[in-house]
């Protein structure tokens, strides 16, 4: 199965706990783990990150792009990265659910985007749903800010330090506050 089949098929079902695709995104997930362990255990050269993400996000990453260590994901393949892109420390993405960082993006430290949820039946707690994040161009996230499933940030849109973004930012906006508000045209 091709990685947009993969990212297609479990986007439309609930991933229980027992099943095939559940086993496989957990196998994925340990091989991941252990690059990411090893890309973060020593001081990389900017090249250094883009080929380690180039191994585990399975694309190429163009050489305008800098990530800032220790960078974190827990799948890794269901990560695009645009161009001109500025990724501060200690940032995580949840991304088996897809998450795509268009040109010209700003990400402040210690900001999370997340593109799984468990499920709300108490029986199918353990089980996930995924719903993939797009952060649209020239779109600036500041300090610890915490992005949820299935929100796209539009163009030019600035989330403001420490917010909590639970539905879509609109183009050209300030939003802050948790949940994320728009406070701001730009």
């Amino acid at each position: 199965m091709s990685k947009h089949d993969f990212l297609a098929a479990i986007q439309e079902i609930e991933i229980l706990p027992g099943s095939s695709i559940y086993k496989e995104i957990h196998e994925l997930k340990a091989d991941n783990e252990q690059l990411v362990m090893e890309m973060n255990s020593d001081y990389l050269t900017p090249e250094g990150m883009r080929s380690y993400l180039e191994k585990i996000t399975g694309r190429v990453i163009d050489e305008s792009v800098t990530i800032s260590q220790p960078f974190y994901t827990d799948f890794g393949k269901h990560i695009s990265f645009g161009k001109d892109i500025f990724i501060n420390q200690n940032v995580m993405f949840v991304d088996l659910g897809g998450i795509v960082i268009e040109d010209h993006v700003l990400i402040g430290p210690m900001t999370r985007i997340i593109s799984v949820n468990h499920l709300k039946e108490p029986k199918k707690r353990r089980g996930l749903s995924v719903a993939s994040v797009k952060i649209e161009e020239n779109a600036w996230i500041g300090a610890n800010v915490t992005i949820l499933p299935g929100v796209t940030v539009g163009k030019n849109a600035i989330v403001a330090a420490d917010s909590t973004v639970t539905k879509d930012v609109p183009n050209n906006v300030i939003v802050a506050g948790s949940p994320a508000k728009v406070i701001k045209e730009i």
